[in-house]
């Protein structure tokens, strides 16, 4: 399953909500996102990166030796975040290569559902928080460079798509 490099139109597009009769769809997807994911190495993917206009993403920040710990969220929504922030070195299977520090809250409450419909609300920290933030956002169309200043963003986006052009 190939993952999709800026400036493909759809990461920049909002998703809509998974739905019932999606459910076929993601149960064909998501292995296949997970493998794909595992083998770039990253810790998060959305729907978008894979070419899918729908509202759900995949991540696992346990590091190769932990035990993987999957989660699939659905429709998710960041529901209560700290004000205290947290400033983190963030990277994007859809930028790669490219890698600059990005200030988000420490922890936030988030709201989703798991692949049988189930309604699940976690509060995490750390690496998770900010992976899930970072995936919260492809699905708003949103990317890590968009965070930074114009002239960091202006940077790496050239800078990819001079790697780009050298790569094919």
């Amino acid at each position: 399953m190939p993952i999709l490099v800026a400036p493909q139109a759809i990461l920049r597009q909002k998703t809509r909500l998974v739905r019932p009769e999606d459910t076929a769809e993601l149960r064909e997807a998501i292995p296949r996102m997970f493998a794909a994911m595992y083998k770039a190495p990253g810790i998060g993917l959305a729907a978008p990166q894979v070419g899918l206009g729908l509202r759900f993403a995949i991540v696992d920040v346990a590091d190769k030796d932990e035990a993987r710990n999957p989660m699939v969220l659905i429709n998710p929504d960041i529901i209560a975040e700290t004000e205290t922030m947290s400033i983190r070195e963030e990277g994007c299977l859809s930028l790669p290569n490219q890698y600059a520090e990005v200030a988000r809250p420490e922890s936030v409450r988030v709201r989703y559902q798991d692949l049988e419909g189930k309604r699940h609300e976690i509060e995490v920290d750390g690496l998770l928080a900010t992976c899930i933030q970072h995936e919260i956002d492809h699905l708003e169309g949103i990317l890590f460079v968009d965070h930074l200043s114009a002239l960091k963003r202006n940077m790496i986006m050239r800078r990819l798509a001079k790697e780009q052009r050298l790569k094919h």
